[in-house]
Formats: structure tokens, C-alpha cells, sequence
């Protein structure tokens, strides 16, 4: 029985870290259940894991993608946005005629103060 080493891997990955955290990575997958592609012949996780790559069963950028992914906290995705209509009339407000964008900071602040909630106007 012939054993792997990094050696036998490095032709597939170059750069030995990156071997290391892919064959890693490729055998937590092995020890949380993903299937086998290549038989165990009574070897571990990390040795499963090198021989996979060494014999090309698993591809290396598909254990990358995968790594990355699996290390991501926030995922983005990819939503169209809706199209809502543009607040760019410059005409005055219906209720008190009274044009929010040429209030100064001062008017604005007077005005939300006199604001009562909703739930407190049947106190006042």
C-alpha cells in the first residue's frame, strides 16, 4: 500500500498551503457525512483527502469554491431592484403646503417637536 504525500499532490495544487486547507477542508466534509470518491483502505480523513486530490476525484476548485463559501459570514445576494418612483417633485406638501426640501434643520426640528404620537392625542 502506497502512502500519499504532498508530493504526489502538488502537481494538482501548487502552492502546499493552499493543499493543506483544501485537503482540510475536503476531510471535515468526509467527516461530516459527504460521500467517498476513491475506497478508504482503512486510511483517515486527511490521508482520504490527499489521495482524492492526488488522483483527481475531487477537483481542486470546486474544494476552493467550497472552502470559501463555508468561511463566509454574509452572504450577498443577488436581488433585482425594484423601480420606485422618484420623489423629485419640488411642488409644496399636500397637507400644510409647507416643501420639506427647503425646510432649514431648525423648522424641521420646531416641527417634530410639536408632533404629538398617536397614542398620547386623546391625553392632550
Amino acid at each position: 500500500m502506497a502512502r500519499v504525500t504532498v508530493e504526489d499532490c502538488v502537481d494538482k495544487v501548487e502552492n502546499r498551503f493552499e493543499l493543506v486547507l483544501l485537503a482540510g477542508h475536503r476531510a471535515r466534509m468526509i467527516a461530516s457525512g459527504s460521500p467517498l470518491t476513491i475506497d478508504r483502505d482503512n486510511d483517515k480523513n486527511p490521508v482520504v483527502a490527499l489521495r482524492e486530490i492526488a488522483d483527481e476525484t475531487v477537483h481542486p476548485d470546486d474544494l476552493k469554491e467550497d472552502l470559501i463559501h463555508s468561511l463566509q459570514k454574509y452572504v450577498e445576494v443577488d436581488e433585482p431592484e425594484q423601480d420606485l418612483p422618484l420623489l423629485a417633485d419640488d411642488s409644496a406638501d399636500e397637507d400644510n403646503g409647507v416643501a420639506f426640501d427647503r425646510m432649514s434643520e431648525e423648522d424641521l426640528l420646531r416641527g417634530l417637536e410639536n408632533m404629538v404620537p398617536p397614542d398620547k392625542q386623546d391625553d392632550f
